[in-house]
Order: structure tokens, then sequence, then C-alpha cells
């Protein structure tokens, strides 16, 4: 009997060291902290290297490179949402001559493109064995929102010094969300919006906007063609915007009922897990740059 008591208080013990290890800031807690930040390098490294390479290419290198990287995007939205039987065809077709339009043409074409894509969709939504309105719906979502951002993209890589603008967004977004994400691991207390994205923290969301403003405003010191205060709105921009763009890809998944929408980079999710916050950035930052142009 007293080496059963001993046995089953070693159990409660080891039970007890386990969970103080998991739910504090030290032990295996600090160790899964930077076992999964040394993943999220490891992914993002060749991710990395293939943007560099896509952006400093330009042109149509740049638009090819975005318009895989979008279907992967729309096919992960579609797959998630595939009980309401997207028309994946039609969003295909539309996505690609969004950018197509956004390369050789400009905001008109870009726009012909959208109001054209709604009657096509509307013919391809009703050769599908069970055509729905909610289909058509899931469809355009695609369409406006991962088309309208990265056609946003190729549009600012083609503006005057669009290359070292893209890189300044791009910067700015992920260095950004690396930082909301370990400012809210160190200091989250308050959830952000737990009905959407239960670990996102206000914490953390001030941490990564402040880090998002000064990566800006510090790859901005080695452009001397972009003043201080214009990187520095630029930043302020990709702060505001990115942040959106998470919680709306969050919320999606959220009504999809689904952690992840793929294994495109391993166990830290798909393309539209990663890109999320560049479709919105990528539009202010157009804007933005676009206005100091003026």
């Amino acid at each position: 009997m007293s080496s059963a008591r001993m046995d089953k208080g070693s159990s409660r013990l080891m039970r007890s060291a386990r969970t103080r290890a998991g739910s504090g800031s030290g032990g295996a807690g600090g160790d899964s902290t930077r076992s999964d930040l040394a993943a999220r390098v490891l992914v993002a490294l060749p991710a990395i290297a293939f943007a560099l390479f896509i952006v400093i290419e330009g042109g149509l290198i740049f638009t090819l490179g975005v318009m895989a990287l979008g279907l992967i995007c729309l096919h992960e939205l579609y797959a998630m949402y595939d009980r309401v039987h997207p028309a994946r065809l039609a969003g295909f077709l539309a996505f690609a001559g969004l950018l197509l339009a956004a390369l050789y043409g400009g905001q008109y074409q870009i726009l012909l493109v959208a109001v054209c894509a709604l009657p096509v969709l509307f013919g391809f939504t009703l050769l599908q064995p069970n055509p729905s309105v909610v289909g058509m719906a899931i469809t355009l979502l695609g369409i406006y929102w991962i088309g309208f951002g990265l056609a946003h993209a190729v549009l600012l890589r083609d503006l005057p010094h669009g290359l070292g603008i893209v890189i300044d967004v791009l910067v700015g977004t992920f260095l950004g969300d690396t930082g909301a994400y370990l400012g809210g691991r160190l200091f989250g207390h308050r959830p952000l919006a737990p009905s959407i994205s239960p670990n996102k923290t206000v914490e953390g969301l001030l941490i990564g906007m402040v880090v998002a403003v000064l990566a800006v405003w510090f790859a901005g010191r080695y452009q001397d063609w972009l003043p201080g205060s214009h990187a520095l709105v630029l930043g302020i921009g990709v702060a505001l915007a990115a942040p959106v763009g998470d919680l709306f890809e969050s919320f999606v998944k959220r009504q999809a009922g689904v952690k992840d929408t793929g294994r495109v980079f391993g166990a830290h999710g798909g393309a539209l897990d990663r890109l999320d916050a560049v479709f919105f950035a990528a539009v202010a930052g157009y804007y933005i740059w676009s206005a100091y142009l003026g």
C-alpha cells in the first residue's frame, strides 16, 4: 500500500511539473517558443529568397511569381469552402486577368476585369452540378480579396522606386508579424479578438505595429530617395493595414472551421496564412506611395 501511494504521489508530482513547465515562461515553455521560432526561420529562408528574386526581377517575372502564390492562396480558400461549391476555374481565370491587367494596363483595366468577372462567374456557376449564390460569393471573395491585393502589388512594383517600396512593405509586414508573435508570447495578457483569433493579444498588436513602423523607417535610411517622413508614413500605413489583413483571414478561417489553410509552409500553415497581411499592406503601400509621387 505504501509503495502504491508513493507511485501515485510521484505521478501527481510529474504531472504537476509538466504542467508548470508547459505553462511557464521558462523550462519546456521557453524551449517550445525557441523551437517554434527556429522552425519559422527555417521556413522563412527559402520564402525570402524567392520573394527577393521575383521582386528584384520585376515585370513579368514578378507578376508570374505573385500569380503562382496567389493561385495557391485561392486554391486554399476554395478548399476551405468546398462544401458551397465555389466556381474555381472562374476564380482562377479572373485572378490571372487582374494581375495581367495590372502588368500591361492600369487601374482602369483592373476595374474592367473585375466587372467582367461577375457575368463570367455566373456562367461557370450555372455549369456546375450544384450551383449556388453562396458559392458565387466565396468565389468573388477570393477574386477581390486576393486578386485586388496582389494586383496592387504589381502596380506598386511598376511605380518609380517600386523595387525599394515593395521591399519596404514586405519588411514592415513580416517583421511586424514577427514582433506581434514574440510580443504576444512574452507580454500578451489582454485578448484582442477572442471570438476571431483567441491567441492574438492587444500587447502583441501594439508591439508588432511599433516594430513594423521602425522596420520601414530603418529600411528607408538606406534609400537616399526616400525622405524619412515618407518612410514613417509608409510604415504607419503598413502597421495599420497588415494586422487588419491578418484578422480578416482569421475570421475567414474561423467561419470555415479550420486552423490552418494548408501545409505549403509545413507546420506553419498555408500560403494564405503567410500572405494574408500582404494583401492589405500592398494596397496601403500603393496608395501612400502614389500620393507622394502625385
